[in-house]
């Protein structure tokens, strides 16, 4: 038996109650400041070349044995450690080479005690060998290759866990240029470790001080995959927007078909890639669009700008995500309750009047949905409800 039409708008009431919440009330999703409390200004970095001590005293790369950490010859290029933390950072990466615990071009992330003023910060870690490395050792030359070991170390174990992508570009980056063949440790190695941090960490932030309000609009963008041209910038701030669009979007949370067909529609249409002219004092938007949602988490962010901890920016971003996330399975929920109940028809627009996101979730659902007609035609129904209720 179908509930009363009241019983139904009770019902909606309930479950439509965390739609209405702001960002960041529900307890689950509150950013921590307390999760990096280390200085963001504070971070260090370390090059080691990598081999295995032989019987005659040679590095070599490879050992028949497993070796002991002793065995581990770890020779400095390049850090701005002081040189007892240094050491101490060594003896720790030595013990997990000899545990067998690091694969080349897989970056770990641990907490390690050091003898700085921090004493406790995050260590991202990461084994490279360079190409021409690898084929000398596949080789039968006599030469015995060296791969090289890497240390980022900043914040929190907890707050390097939420850059772990961008650590792995940045290895990758200094993997290439340690395969250049005429390479050159100033010119080419020492600049991105010296600004691994500045390259890595800090882009949300600047891009958050850099827009301020407007940021709503950038958050819209990279939620609804619109194509965006950065025109009259420098080079750096143009890397630091596309960046964060790269880190706001729904990249690896959706479907990637979804994905893929959202970005076709997008950049289809005419006319939709937002515009942003940095050639005057202010950036200025063009063909932008925003919705409450962005908005109120616009507020989050700024907010946030008061600690100015770049850890804390990228805490609230993927809270943003997640919100974002949840609000499409909802939507995705009571369309599949739509198809079957009348009454849950009304539930969506509800739904999609008090998310505050509900342009966007309309076009992603309705480009999972395109091939289910039942779904479809609630689809169609919820945007003809949409269009009445703008016109009214």
């Amino acid at each position: 038996m179908l509930p009363s039409f009241q019983e139904s708008l009770d019902g909606d009431e309930r479950e439509l109650e965390s739609s209405e919440e702001g960002p960041g009330l529900a307890e689950g999703r509150r950013p921590e400041r307390s999760s990096s409390s280390s200085s963001s200004s504070s971070s260090y970095y370390c090059l080691w070349h990598q081999g295995v001590d032989s019987d005659d005293g040679s590095p070599s790369s490879t050992t028949a044995e497993t070796p002991s950490s002793d065995d581990f010859s770890l020779s400095l290029v390049d850090t701005n450690l002081p040189a007892e933390a240094e050491t101490e950072l060594r003896s720790f990466i030595a013990k997990h080479l000899a545990k067998g615990a690091f694969f080349e071009g897989m970056g770990s992330i641990a907490s390690v005690e050091l003898s700085i003023p921090e004493s406790r910060v995050g260590c991202y870690h990461c084994l490279l060998q360079p190409e021409k490395h690898a084929e000398a050792a596949s080789s039968e030359s006599s030469l015995c290759p060296l791969d090289y070991v890497v240390c980022f170390l900043g914040g929190s174990e907890k707050g390097l866990e939420l850059f772990r992508l961008e650590l792995d570009r940045c290895t990758q980056d200094l993997k290439i240029a340690l395969d250049a063949e005429q390479h050159n440790l100033e010119t080419c190695v020492q600049p991105l470790l010296r600004t691994w941090f500045e390259d890595s960490v800090c882009p949300i932030q600047r891009v958050v001080q850099l827009f301020q309000e407007k940021l709503a609009c950038v958050l819209h963008a990279a939620l609804s995959y619109t194509p965006v041209e950065v025109k009259e910038s420098d080079e750096r701030t143009k890397e630091d927007i596309n960046r964060f669009l790269r880190a706001a979007s729904l990249q690896g949370l959706v479907q990637e078909a979804t994905m893929t067909s959202l970005c076709m529609a997008m950049n289809g249409e005419q006319d939709t890639s937002v515009v942003i002219d940095c050639s005057g004092p202010q950036p200025q938007f063009h063909n932008a669009g925003s919705n409450k949602f962005c908005e109120e988490w616009t507020q989050v962010f700024l907010n946030g700008s008061e600690g100015g901890n770049p850890f804390l920016f990228r805490q609230i971003l993927e809270n943003f995500k997640l919100k974002a996330i949840q609000d499409i399975n909802n939507l995705k929920r009571f369309i599949r309750q739509a198809e079957m109940n009348h009454y849950a028809l009304y539930k969506c627009y509800l739904f999609l009047k008090n998310c505050g996101s509900g342009d966007v979730l309309l076009k992603i659902v309705k480009v999972e949905h395109a091939e289910m007609q039942e779904a479809k035609n609630v689809i169609t129904v919820l945007e003809e409800f949409v269009r009445e209720s703008a016109v009214a």
